[in-house]
C-alpha cells in the first residue's frame, strides 16, 4: 500500500495542527445515497461551520463490512494532504459499548470512527500516535440524546467538524486510550520456501479483481517475472477453492478475452484478474478474514 512520505511526531501534529489549515472533512459510510443519511451528516458538519469543505469517499461500503471500511479508508487517505479529517461510519455494533474514538495518525489525519477494527489498516500500514474516547456528554449533536442508531450524525459527523473548524482542539474530544484499537486479523505478505502467501484483501469492485497485500517488491523478491506461469492457489478458511497456473502479464490483453492472470495493480500490489471479465464473479471468490493466497512456481514453467 502506498503511503505519504512524510511521518510526524506527536509533538510536531499538536504544535502545527493542520487540520485547522485543511478544514476538510471526508465522509465515508456503508448508508449508500438512497435516503437522506449521509445528507444528514453533511449538513451537521455545516451547522457546526460553514467554512469547512466537505467530501466523500465512498458510502457504497458493503453493509456491516467493517473490513472493506478499514481497507477502502488507508487506500484513499494516504492520497489526501495531512490535516485532512475522516468521518468513518460503518458500524454494526452502533448503540453498544463499542468505543467512539478520534485518533491521530503519523501521517497527519485525524479518522472519528467507532473503534471496531476500522482502524486495522491505519495502525498497520501508517502507525496511530493517539487514540481518543469521544465524550459524548459535551461533543454530540444537542438535542439527540435519545437517539441510540445514528452515531454518524449525532457524533462523528459532529466531533469532526468540531475538530476541523477549531471548535473543539483534538485534546477535548475526550480522554486518552491506551493500547491498541480493536484490529482485525491480517495475513502477513512472506516467502517461505518455495511459496510466497499473502491476504486477499479487496476487490476492484467495477471489475471483480482480486486485490492482495503481497507489494510488487516482494513478488519480485520472489523471482516473478512477466511472462512466467505461477501456480494460484486461493483458500477460505482453510478450504481449496481456486488452485490453477495462471500467466504474471504487464496487462489484461497478454491473455485471451476471458481468460484469468496475475497482474500488479495501481497500488503496486499482486492482482488476480480476468481479461474482460469479474474474476470474484466467475470463481466466487470473496475478501477479507480467512481469505488467503498462495502463489508457486508452475511445474508447466
Amino acid at each position: 500500500m502506498p503511503v505519504m512520505d512524510r511521518r510526524f511526531t506527536l509533538s510536531e501534529l499538536k504544535e502545527e495542527k493542520p487540520w485547522l489549515n485543511r478544514r476538510t472533512l471526508v465522509f465515508m459510510s456503508d448508508f449508500g445515497l438512497v435516503d437522506g443519511a449521509v445528507s444528514a451528516m453533511h449538513g451537521v458538519a455545516d451547522e457546526v461551520s460553514q467554512d469547512l469543505r466537505l467530501e466523500d469517499l465512498t458510502h457504497d461500503i458493503p453493509q456491516f463490512s467493517i473490513w472493506e471500511a478499514s481497507y477502502r479508508l488507508i487506500q484513499a487517505m494516504t492520497y489526501w494532504a495531512p490535516g485532512t479529517v475522516f468521518i468513518s461510519v460503518v458500524d454494526p455494533g452502533v448503540g453498544s459499548d463499542r468505543k467512539s474514538v478520534a485518533v491521530l495518525t503519523a501521517s497527519g489525519h485525524i479518522v472519528v470512527t467507532p473503534d471496531n477494527g476500522t482502524l486495522t489498516h491505519v495502525a498497520k500500514d501508517i502507525g496511530i500516535l493517539e487514540r481518543r474516547e469521544i465524550s459524548e456528554a459535551v461533543n454530540r449533536l444537542r438535542g439527540s440524546q435519545r437517539s441510540y442508531t445514528f452515531h454518524g450524525r449525532d457524533v462523528y459527523a459532529y466531533t469532526g467538524a468540531r475538530i476541523a473548524s477549531g471548535a473543539i482542539t483534538f485534546e477535548e474530544t475526550g480522554p486518552i486510550l491506551d493500547g491498541e484499537p480493536v484490529m482485525l486479523h491480517v495475513e502477513e505478505p512472506r516467502i517461505e520456501g518455495d511459496t510466497l502467501y499473502g491476504a486477499i484483501d479487496i476487490l476492484d469492485t467495477r471489475y471483480g479483481s482480486l486485490w492482495t497485500n503481497i507489494p510488487d517488491t516482494l513478488f519480485a523478491d520472489y523471482g516473478a517475472r512477466h511472462g512466467d506461469m505461477l501456480h494460484v492457489e486461493i483458500l477460505h478458511d482453510d478450504m481449496t477453492v481456486f488452485g490453477y497456473d495462471l500467466m504474471f502479464c504487464r496487462n489484461f490483453t497478454e491473455v485471451e478475452k476471458g481468460e484469468p492472470l496475475i497482474y500488479i495493480n495501481s497500488l503496486l500490489n499482486v492482482g488476480i484478474a480476468i481479461n474482460q471479465g469479474s474474476f470474484s464473479d466467475k470463481f466466487r471468490i470473496g475478501t477479507g478474514e480467512g481469505w488467503r493466497i498462495a502463489i508457486s512456481k508452475s511445474h508447466r514453467g
